[in-house]
């Protein structure tokens, strides 16, 4: 089998993996549930993953590594530290407008972090790239004089913690409120509290 029918195959899997996990939550998501899901035969979904976790855990790095080329994209480019930052949101509200089912499945991820060390370390390491990457732009940002002198780390983890904050409308109703309005409110005090005054 070539690796293009290879990758199609698992992408087939994952997407009907990501599904279930929404309908059902991981502790009640089935292997069967997947095989069903995804019109392929169970010994094809076992070819790939011998078990369900193994297939959640590739289900994160499927998602991370499809969000990262256009999160690297925003921050390669050659605009201020603060446009970066509102692009950065704006990507994560276009994202969720388009389609909340991975931040819908994050929120088990969460759980199942809290139960399992394979999925914490998975988790971790995503946070930590994504981490990282905003530091990158907020050091950017003191360094040319866009922003105030201030804590790089705690200002990228406050980021970081408002833009996850985008999971709780998967949660609650939130009234009269939508991600747009509340994600644009919120970049808005972000930079307003970390522009320089000029």
């Amino acid at each position: 089998m070539n690796e293009s029918l290879q990758n199609q195959r698992k992408e087939q899997i994952l997407d009907a993996a990501l599904k279930v996990l929404v309908q059902n939550g991981y502790e009640q998501s089935r292997m069967d549930d997947v095989v069903k899901l995804s019109k392929l035969s169970k010994g094809a979904i076992y070819w790939y993953y011998k078990s369900k976790k193994e297939m959640y855990l590739d289900l994160v790095n499927f998602w991370v590594l499809r969000y990262s080329v256009n999160l690297n994209h925003i921050v390669e480019e050659e605009a201020l530290p603060s446009l970066q930052l509102k692009d950065l949101f704006q990507y994560f509200i276009d994202q969720y407008e388009s389609d909340p089912q991975p931040f819908i499945a994050l929120t088990d991820f969460w759980s199942m972090a809290q139960k399992d060390e394979d999925f914490r370390k998975k988790l971790q390491k995503v946070y930590t790239h994504f981490l990282e990457l905003l530091e990158g732009i907020i050091d950017r940002g003191v360094k040319s004089g866009e922003f105030k002198k201030l804590d790089v780390r705690m200002t990228a983890l406050s980021i970081m913690v408002n833009i996850e904050s985008i999971n709780w409308f998967t949660l609650f109703e939130i009234h009269g409120v939508s991600v747009k309005e509340y994600m644009e409110t919120i970049i808005d005090f972000i930079l307003s509290g970390i522009m320089k005054k000029h």
